[in-house]
């Protein structure tokens, strides 16, 4: 199955290059500082490289949070475990 995604990425990265090999147009593009003349390939290359790693950016730091908030809670149900069985295992004193 994993064989399988990565020749479906591979196949949508070439359909990609043959797509913007098309699109050799230059645009105008305003942006803060500046304004530049670029193909319209490489700057849709750009925007859609720096959303992916903005995303895998994103996605990694709250997968990180929850890993270690899991860690976190699985330590303090270990102990409370503990305490617990301490409890049961003292004798009733009357």
């Amino acid at each position: 199955m994993k064989i399988i995604s990565i020749l479906i990425l591979v196949v949508c990265f070439l359909i990609t290059l043959a797509l913007g090999a098309q699109n050799q147009e230059l645009v105008n593009f305003n942006y803060l500082a500046a304004q530049g003349e670029f193909q319209l390939s490489t700057l849709l290359g750009i925007a859609f490289g720096s959303g992916f790693g903005l995303g895998w950016l994103i996605c990694g730091m709250l997968y990180l949070k929850a890993r270690f908030s899991k860690n976190r809670l699985t330590k303090k149900v270990v102990k409370q475990q503990k305490e617990l069985d301490q409890l049961r295992a003292e004798p009733i004193k009357e």
